[in-house]
């Protein structure tokens, strides 16, 4: 695509016009092969921030993106496929316990993951505090995972959707990344190249959550199953809670401790509650709707399956998960009941601590984040312990404790979502 017709896209979304299926095609295509330059693909993102987009120009806008690389062919797993996907929180371990559970009951689940960035955690960060487990996966033992143990969560590779690992980049530095057409065309195309037949999208509402009220949030699901529909995957979004933390840790080891005891038989209530939900709408949507999860997690099916499937990526289920030498307790100001525990001010205390990064090539912490000791509903006295801060760097710590001044409310009047809102798609 010449500069001249670059500028003439740019024009035409300015202007509020529908931009043609050629000019999204050429615009995709040619940003990503890097003969657009930055400057003239972030006035189109600022221009589709401003005016939006029509349902049919997202629709082809997504396909040109899942067109710039691989479309996954999962045709040789000899089980219905379906994926899961959350638009990220504080606490969000999900994906561990999720994963092998629906593999359990029948289903393969192609999980291809991302890292943490800011206070929100990364699914492959978690993973590899486990001893050897590792993040790439070939596409051959990839294919063989999912019929051997049925579920992989790994890393995408460089040719899944690469238009959109250049346009992320480009929305953070660029004041568009709160672009709801932007944020779903971002999430679908990834999701729908991965191939699976069915997606279910988690999408957290609340203060730790990228969407920060529900009407917000309702709008994007519509929009993502909208793209799943339009590119023939059937996608069901639910929406879920998360003004507090999911469970009662945040931080990479520490939400894999939290994991395998819910694969155990036991965890926090709402960790189990959401990760049966969301599996049951999975194993319903590949018509699996006969098989109950609660019975795989009761029976150990998920746990030999997570066994497996961790096994299968260099990883040792046995191994023990390393620990933080540095701890200190964040005790309660004054007695009363906690009404409140602000999960973005948890969220920010972890990734102060060491476990979340503020650019993408940063380290984390294996053993950074916080430990919840008491929860919202819960009575407390004055001087009993509410959390407990983990890190291997004792120098974090002050810049954490600031992150949670303000967090905690006690005897307040704010009423707590729901943990399960809304559910979205046929």
């Amino acid at each position: 695509m010449s500069e001249f017709d670059a500028v003439d896209v740019i024009r035409t979304k300015r202007d509020g016009a529908r931009l043609s299926d050629e000019q999204i095609d050429g615009v995709i295509d040619a940003y990503t092969r890097r003969l657009i330059p930055d400057e003239q693909m972030s006035a189109l993102l600022m221009a589709i921030f401003l005016r939006g987009m029509h349902p049919g120009e997202l629709t082809r806008w997504t396909a040109a993106m899942i067109d710039s690389g691989v479309r996954m062919d999962l045709s040789t797993v000899d089980r219905r496929t379906v994926d899961k996907h959350s638009t990220g929180g504080v606490g969000d371990k999900i994906t561990l316990p999720l994963a092998p559970l629906v593999a359990a009951c029948g289903a393969a689940v192609p999980q291809l993951s991302g890292r943490g960035l800011g206070h929100t955690g990364g699914t492959l960060d978690k993973l590899e505090s486990i001893p050897g487990w590792r993040a790439t996966v070939s596409n051959a033992d990839y294919l063989a995972q999912l019929r051997d143990v049925g579920a992989v969560v790994c890393a995408a590779g460089d040719d899944l959707a690469p238009a959109d690992k250049l346009l992320y980049a480009l929305r953070d530095v660029t004041g568009t990344v709160e672009s709801i057409p932007l944020i779903a065309s971002s999430i679908m195309s990834k999701k729908i190249a991965e191939g699976a037949e069915a997606i279910v999208l988690d999408v957290k509402v609340g203060s730790g959550a990228f969407m920060k009220d529900v009407e917000t949030a309702r709008v994007l699901a519509e929009t993502m199953v909208g793209l799943g529909a339009a590119h023939g995957v059937r996608t069901i979004a639910l929406l879920t809670a998360m003004d507090v933390p999911l469970g009662r840790t945040a931080g990479n080891a520490l939400e894999v401790t939290e994991a395998v005891e819910v694969l155990a038989g036991g965890g926090p209530p709402d960790v189990v509650e959401l990760t049966i939900t969301l599996a049951r709408e999975m194993l319903e949507a590949v018509g699996l709707s006969t098989v109950d999860p609660a019975d795989a997690l009761r029976d150990g099916r998920a746990m030999d399956t997570w066994r497996a499937m961790i096994a299968a990526q260099g990883g040792d289920p046995d191994a023990a998960l390393p620990t933080a030498p540095e701890r200190h307790v964040v005790t309660a100001e004054a007695s009363g009941v906690l009404t409140g525990l602000d999960a973005y001010a948890v969220g920010v205390a972890a990734w102060r601590l060491g476990a979340g990064r503020a650019r993408k090539e940063d380290p984390v912490s294996a053993v950074a984040g916080v430990v919840v000791l008491a929860e919202p509903g819960e009575r407390v006295e004055a001087g009993s312990p509410l959390l407990e801060l983990h890190t291997d760097d004792p120098a974090r710590i002050p810049r954490a404790l600031a992150a949670l001044h303000g967090a905690v409310e006690l005897d307040g009047t704010a009423d707590r979502l729901p943990l399960l809102i809304d559910r979205i798609g046929a």
